[in-house]
Parts: structure tokens; sequence; C-alpha cells
């Protein structure tokens, strides 16, 4: 028995220091692989069972998904000669944000922006009974409650009425979804799949990867992104959470091909089906003409696309930059842009949730706040209940609202979509928008050494976990 447990000992011992040096080898960033190297050897029984699910960084087999629609990117970037003609704008930085998308800035836009729950889904469920030829949906959490059930009886009866349905979710995201819930739409000759599905036994390890995107596509001429999923709490009816503050978007125009095309993607990877023949493709522009793209991001990048967005909005401002996020881990380049911005005299302003849904992302925040602080990064803690937009604003020029956190498991291991505007006219909706929920929050002003010991303790070592979060 006695050599049985030092075989078992050491067979640990060896794997965990095979697993460390492939995370030294396949990490994205350093600071991820000394986090997994620390973890391994340190505590090898607990982190060899967290590598294997969570442990994979990279999601090559996506790619091909991607290059099957390569085609139709090419399309709609060689379109644009058709549409409405852009002004001169490039002290913006247009190239950089193109490069980054691998997409290009589309004129002929309109973006509306929808607060909270009411505004979103009242629109959201307008446009789905307006269907007439086909509905695109994908949601990171459906509950079946509520507003799950009015969207169900949405679908159900468009789907009756002889609207295409196809609709995509999260299986972590979906896990407490019933089954009845899927068995209902389906009946109704809805289609609807795991946006992760599993390509093979490999992939049942690769749990990190989420496809945490909210799209909904109608008829390819109206879409919306932003940070609402299906559930009530979503609502303000959950009082775990109390009121819930969110922002999502209604997109018209080109921009709605490119949020059609990443649906596209993510359902040939969990269907093998190829949708381009099935859907409509009209460049058909907006009166309102904004330029715009959409942004979609995701561990199948060949860059840090995520990362590189935040970076280059923050390098693009010359007077402000605003963020909201409900979750702030940046990783060390932003971290550096940010009180570098802040040292160049910028309004640099982050506005975060006073108040938690995820215990350790909440606490490492607290690590990084002091060491910005002092450079004059200001941190707004929103305290009218729970803070889950993720909006960014440049300046009166730039503005985003999608689905991107401003941490490392939504730049660089979950599938995100950002709808980006190029209008002044919408900034400046973003603006008083931003500054409604400024006058609810409270301008942090304590240092880490200030707040209570538990808290001194714990954000420390949290933020040691940061590249894993």
């Amino acid at each position: 028995m006695a050599t049985f447990l030092v075989l078992a000992f050491i067979s640990i011992e060896v794997l965990a220091i095979a697993l460390a040096l492939r995370a030294m080898a396949w990490s994205r960033t350093p600071q991820g692989s000394v986090a997994w190297v620390v973890f391994l050897i340190s505590a090898p029984h607990i982190a060899i069972i967290s590598y294997l699910f969570l442990g994979h960084s990279r999601m090559n087999g996506y790619v091909v998904s991607r290059r099957d629609y390569q085609e139709v990117k090419t399309g709609i970037h060689t379109a644009r000669e058709a549409l409405p003609p852009r002004p001169d704008t490039q002290h913006i930085g247009y190239q950089a944000f193109e490069k980054i998308a691998s997409s290009p800035i589309l004129s002929g836009n309109a973006m509306e922006l929808l607060v909270d729950g009411d505004e979103t889904f009242d629109a959201i469920f307008d446009a789905l009974d307006a269907a007439q030829s086909y509905i695109l949906v994908q949601f990171y959490i459906v509950r079946d409650d509520q507003i799950g059930k009015a969207l169900q009886a949405r679908l159900i009866a468009a789907a009756e009425r002889g609207v295409k349905v196809r609709f995509l979710y999260d299986s972590v995201g979906c896990s407490r979804l019933s089954r009845s819930y899927i068995n209902d739409l389906k009946a109704s000759g809805i289609e609807m799949f795991d946006s992760n599905a599993l390509q093979g036994p490999r992939k049942r390890f690769q749990l990190n990867f989420r496809n945490h995107r909210k799209t909904v596509v109608i008829d390819g001429t109206t879409g919306f992104t932003g940070g609402l999923n299906i559930g009530d709490e979503y609502l303000g009816r959950d009082p775990a959470f109390g009121a819930w503050r969110d922002t999502h978007c209604c997109l018209r125009g080109p921009m709605v091909l490119q949020l059609q095309l990443a649906f596209c993607e993510d359902w040939h990877w969990a269907t093998r089906e190829y949708l381009f023949d099935q859907l409509d493709w009209p460049l058909v522009p907006a009166p309102e003409n904004l330029d715009g793209l959409v942004l979609t991001s995701g561990p199948a990048d060949d860059m840090e696309t995520g990362n590189l967005y935040f970076n280059t909005c923050i390098a693009a401002a010359r007077d402000r930059i605003w963020i909201a996020s409900p979750y702030f881990v940046p990783d060390h380049d932003i971290a550096v842009a940010l009180k570098l911005a802040a040292l160049r005299g910028l309004d640099v302003r982050i506005l975060v949730p006073a108040h938690r849904d995820h215990w350790l992302t909440w606490l490492a925040a607290f690590a990084y706040f002091d060491e910005l602080r002092e450079a004059g990064v200001q941190f707004l803690l929103y305290q009218d209940g729970f803070m889950h937009q993720k909006v960014v604003l440049v300046d009166d020029s730039i503005a985003s609202v999608g689905t991107l956190n401003l941490d490392s498991r939504s730049c660089r291991l979950n599938f995100e979509a950002t709808a980006i505007v190029f209008s002044p006219e919408v900034a400046e909706d973003v603006e008083i928008m931003l500054k409604d929920d400024f006058s609810r929050a409270e301008l942090l002003q304590k240092n880490i050494t200030d707040q209570p010991r538990w808290l001194r303790i714990t954000a420390p070592v949290a933020r040691l976990f940061a590249p894993l979060l």
C-alpha cells in the first residue's frame, strides 16, 4: 500500500510538472504562465484537475469555421464602396480599429441606446414580432422564468407564422435552463444548439471557452447586442441584486451584417452547417449614416483582440476615456495605458459596481485601484443596485456597447461582440447616460489600507489569480 501511495504521489508530481511546462509554452501571457506554474507546483492535486478544464487558452478548431466565411467578410469589405462616403477622420484611428477587428468600418449605420431591461426587452420583442423571414438568437444565459417564457412564446409564435428561428445558447451559462424549455422550442420547429457544442472528446476539457455573446438579428436588417441576458434578474426582480443597471443597443445598417456574420461562424462551429445561402445580406444604409463596426473577439483570434481594443481606445483618447464594466481585472498593458492617459491629463473614469456577483473577481479589482488612483484614474462605485453594462466613451466621437468586460477572461477566453460607432451624436447620448450613472455612484477615496481587514488580506490573494479570471 505504501508503495502504491508513493508511486501515485510521484505520478501526480510528474504530471503537474509536465502541465506546468505546457502552461509556460502555451499560455497567452507571462502572467498566466506564472499563475498556472505556481498553482500546479504548490497544489498539484487541485491544480491538475483545474488545468485540464480551465487551462486551455486557444481554440484552434474554431478557425476553420471562421475561414469558411472569409468570402462573406471580403464581400462586406468590398461592398462599402457602394455605401455613403465616410468623412476624413483618420485622426481618431480608424485604421487601428479595422485591423484589430479584421473588419471594415462601414458607413450607413444607426445605433439606438437601450437603457436597462424594460427598454431592451420591449425593443427586442417588438422586432421579433415584426420578423418576416428569419430570426437569429444567441445568449450566454437564458432562464426559464417570466422573461424567459415571454421570449419563448414570441419565438414559437414567429415559427408558427413561418419565420425560420435559430437559437444558440451556452451550456455553462444555461446550466440551470430546464430541458422542457428547450424541448418546447424544438417541438415548434426552432433549431436550438449549444454554441460550444463538443467537437470530439478532447473538447470535453475546454470548459474555459465560453460564448458570452448576446445577439439578436432579424431579417439581416435589425440587430441587438449588449450586456443583457434573458432572465428576471435583468429586470431587477432578483432581491439578491435589487435594481439591475445595464445597456444594450439596437443596430440598423451594414453593422447588422457583421453581427450576423459572427452568428454564422458560431453556428457553423456548433452544427457544421453553412448558413450563408440561407440568410439575407442587404447593404441598406440607415438615414443616420453613422460610421461603425462590430468587433468580435475570442480565443480563436491570432491577436489579443479584446486587450488591443481597450488599448486602442485609450491611445485614441485626447480629452477623456470613460469605461463602465462590471469587472475590473486589467492586464499589465491596459493598466499602464490607463495610468499614462491619466498622467497625460485626460479625464479617466472607471465605473464599477459597489456590489458583487462574483467574489474572486470583485476582490481582485481592489488590488488594482490604489496604483491607478495614484496616477489620477477615478473609480466610481455604482450604488443603485448591480451595474452590469459594458460601455466605452472616447472623447466626443467614439462610443461602444457590447459584451466585452475589462477582465482577462472576457478579453482572452470568451467569445464577445462589441458595437463601436464613430459619432458625436451617439457619444453625446452615451455621455448623458454615463453622467446619470455617475450621479448614482460614489467616488472611491479610500486606499486599500483603509478598507476592512478581511478585504486588505483577500484582495492581494485574489489578484494572484487575475490571469485566470
